[in-house]
């Protein structure tokens, strides 16, 4: 069984999502079912075969975060420190072309947001940065091209 890497916000993050899904979603999506199959005709009644659709993605959702939690491997960021990039780093970029500057913090795949400044641990910019230090380049391969980012600043927090 492969082990999914998180950080411990991450894995929080699963957890309420779970609770919620549990103990709001599905009762009322059940309740639905019930109001819906009071009306009479199923074959018809599309006010039913909704809630239903809602229900089984409800349950694939709760059975997707239960494996995911099984299998995760709780990372705490905050006993790294240094300069080599690994999970869980905050990296300062700066584009060596256009010298325009960005920070990405390197999380698990369900955590990853680019709004947000959090990139996957998967992703094409995190794989080229991983293993690098300060003052390092690292070369990307982008569908524009490649792209050549200088490590400004790695940070752990």
């Amino acid at each position: 069984m492969e082990r999914i890497p998180m950080t411990a916000e991450g894995h929080a993050a699963l957890q309420t999502e779970l609770k919620a899904l549990k103990s709001v979603e599905r009762p009322s999506i059940i309740a639905a079912i019930a109001e819906a199959r009071a009306h009479g005709d199923l074959s018809e009644n599309a006010e039913y075969h909704a809630a239903k659709e809602k229900q089984s993605f409800i349950e694939g959702r709760i059975s997707e975060i239960d494996d995911k939690l099984a299998r995760a491997d709780v990372i705490d960021v905050s006993k790294f420190s240094g300069t080599k990039i690994r999970f869980g780093a905050t990296v300062t970029i700066v584009d060596v072309d256009t010298e325009e500057e960005q920070t990405y913090k390197i999380v698990g795949e369900d955590e990853a947001s680019v709004k947000l400044g959090k990139i996957s641990v998967t992703s094409p910019i995190a794989r080229a940065l991983i293993g690098k230090e300060e003052g390092d380049e690292a070369e990307v391969s982008a569908p524009s091209g490649a792209r050549a980012y200088e490590i400004a600043k790695v940070e752990y927090k």
